[in-house]
Formats: C-alpha cells, structure tokens, sequence
C-alpha cells in the first residue's frame, strides 16, 4: 500500500483496514452472450416481455411491491417516517424499491438535502440508467445517471467514511454471486417460463382467430387429363381461401368448392394442440421466481380458504418481508449521518396476515413466568 493510500485511510477513520480487490464476471446479467447461444440479456425487452406484456409476471411484481409499499413501520421519528412514507415524483418509494429490486436486481435511492443541510427527500433512481465508477481495486466510488444526453455524477456512500457525505446515492442489490458490483433480478430465472406462456398465448390466439379448427389441406383432383393449376388460378383460390373462410369472422361459414376441389382435415385436433397445460406450467414457474403462491395469482390448484390463507401467510414470510427488511436496513445505515439511533423496521404486529403467528407469540411470551417484563417486551420487539 503506497504512502498517498495509508493517508486516505487514515482520514476515511480505516487505518489499517484493507479492503479486497472487486471485479465482474467476463460474461455479467446485464451484457455479453451466453453460453447457449442466445442473445445477450437486455433489461428493457425483458422487462417488456414480462411486466408489460404477461400478466402472471406483472401481478406476481404487483403483489409483492404494492405489499412492501404498504407494511407498517415501527415506530421512528416523525421526519423520519414522512421521509420514508412520501411519494416522490408521484412514486412511492418503498414501492418503486422493491420493483426495482424484484426486475433489475438493484436500486439506488438519491438522498436529496435541502438547505439545511438535512434529508428532505429520498428518491429512486431507474436502475437501468444507473452505471457504476469503481476506483483502481474495484470498489465503487460513483454512480453515473444519464437520461438521454443527460449525465449526473452521484458520488458512492462509503460505509467507512459516511460522516459528511450529502447528495450521495444509496445502492441496493440483490445477491449475484459472479458480480461484485451488480445485483442479480428475477427477470433471468423467469425469462424462459415467461417466454413460453407468451408464446402459449399466442398460438391460443391464433387458434380462436380461426374458429378454433385445425388447419387443413384443399387437395386438386387433375382427373384423367392430368392438368394441373396455373398460377393465376392458385393465387385467385389461395385469395378467396383467405378472405372467404380464414379467421374468427368466418367461423362456421360453409365451404362451396368446385369440381375437382377436395378440403381435407389435417390429422391433428384442437386438444392435441391445447397448450392450456403448457401456460399453466409456465405460469408457476414465473410465480415461483418472483417468490408468490400460485394460488394468490389465480392459477388452478387447491383453491380453499384455509389453503388461501396459508398461502398468504408464505408470501409475507418467504418474501414480503425478507425483501422489506433489506430495503430498510439499507436505508437505515445511510441516514444516521443525521439520526444515530436510527432502525428502520416492519411493525409485524399491524400485519393481519401474521396475525395469528403474533397472537401465539405473546401467549407463549406473556405465559413465560421465569422472564422478567423487560425481558418479555425486549422478545416482541417492544424495546
């Protein structure tokens, strides 16, 4: 470590800390082809793939984001909570946090300070437009914004030096575990599945637009003569075919063939090319992937109350909360620069899915006559 780097420790309040060198991967998430042969992944069709186009993916998003945007907070300071609670840019922020976390992977929040120097609003930044600057070993050090020709220099929190930093951006990541500096999304494990039911769709579109039949063949009988049809003729039949019994319009139209014209059904029929089972198979991956029940998202199953309910209680357990707890404790850090104490966390008592979880914890808890109140508020969380 040369004699400038020993300085910069010593003033970041880091001497004697060394930090890794960081790195990407030669083929990251967000660029470069893969092995298989396929394109190179790109957020913005995938995303319109998925959350624009297929409803499975965007209400399995929906439900989990909109859940995040929701939870009810512990009790913090006032400015602390209308900071974290207020729409910025006509977005909630925990909302916008958690999409952004469940598609790209990453989030990056922008504290702006107002002229007193404190917070006066949390803002997040699209991840896609979002590059990182990383210093000589790798660690980051910017974040570069651009939108358009547009480019804004953002500089990085450091964990190790955070007393005096305004302005700055705070990045949360999912875990990638081949990409120091990007985190991994859903949209990757989901890709495929959502390109099945997309594809599944479609080809169940197409079968209603003709009237839900199979495709046939019109055979010409030649006769004895053996002549055969001219182009003229072929593409007057083929014209006629399409605009005369082609498409939903003309669904059930009786066929008037002339002589030497025979209509022959293809040996396939509409249940061998139903793909209703395909669309559910894909559906469940695409839910498994954005971590929500099946159930929760209308897909066929064991539709009961009881199993509603436990399915509900899953999705907070599983995801709701895990992908909330993340995106407090990431904005928690930052901001005691200007509140110490500061711990943001989800109050599970106001969560009705939990309910009864909560009501059985302080039974147990209130039934414990070897703890002390102190120790029995401290185990629900009350202190």
């Amino acid at each position: 470590m040369t004699f400038w780097e020993n300085i910069s420790l010593a003033f970041k309040g880091g001497a004697g800390q060394t930090r890794p060198p960081l790195g990407r991967s030669y083929i990251g998430s967000y660029g470069g082809a893969s092995f298989s042969g396929e394109a190179p992944f790109s957020y913005e069709a995938n995303v319109r793939e998925a959350y624009v186009e297929n409803a499975i993916a965007q209400r399995a998003v929906r439900i989990v984001a909109e859940a995040v945007g929701d939870v009810p907070l512990a009790p913090v300071d006032e400015s602390v909570a209308t900071l974290v609670n207020t729409s910025s840019a006509a977005q909630s922020l925990l909302e916008t946090v958690a999409a952004h976390l469940l598609l790209h992977g990453n989030a990056y929040v922008q504290i702006i300070c107002g002229a007193d120097d404190q917070p006066a609003e949390l803002f997040a930044l699209r991840p896609d437009r979002i590059t990182i600057e990383p210093d000589a070993k790798g660690w980051p050090v910017a974040y570069v914004y651009q939108a358009g020709e547009h480019k804004t220099r953002f500089a990085a929190l450091d964990e190790m030096a955070m007393d005096g930093q305004r302005d700055a951006v705070i990045h949360l990541k999912a875990f990638h575990p081949t990409d120091d500096h990007y985190g991994l999304g859903c949209l990757g494990a989901a890709g495929k599945a959502v390109a099945v039911h997309n594809a599944a769709a479609k080809w169940n579109k197409a079968l209603l637009d003709n009237a839900a039949r199979p495709s046939g063949a019109l055979v010409y009988d030649p006769g004895t003569d053996g002549s055969a049809l001219s182009a003229d003729q072929f593409d007057r039949l083929k014209a006629e075919m399409e605009a005369s019994f082609a498409g939903s319009g003309n669904a059930g139209r009786p066929m008037l063939l002339e002589g030497g014209l025979k209509w022959q059904s293809m040996s396939m029929t509409p249940a061998d090319m139903d793909f209703v089972a395909l669309k559910e198979g894909a559906a469940r991956e695409i839910a498994l992937a954005f971590g929500v029940p099946p159930m929760l998202l209308g897909l066929p199953g064991d539709n009961s109350y009881a199993n509603y309910r436990e399915a509900n209680r899953a999705l907070w357990r599983l995801t709701i909360l895990p992908l909330a707890g993340k995106i407090l404790d990431g904005l928690s850090v930052p901001l005691r620069s200007w509140w110490p104490e500061l711990k943001l966390a989800v109050d599970r008592d106001q969560i009705p899915a939990l309910s009864e979880d909560r009501e059985r914890l302080w039974k147990q808890v209130c039934e414990a006559d070897f703890l002390s109140p102190q120790e029995k508020r401290t185990m629900l969380g009350l202190e």
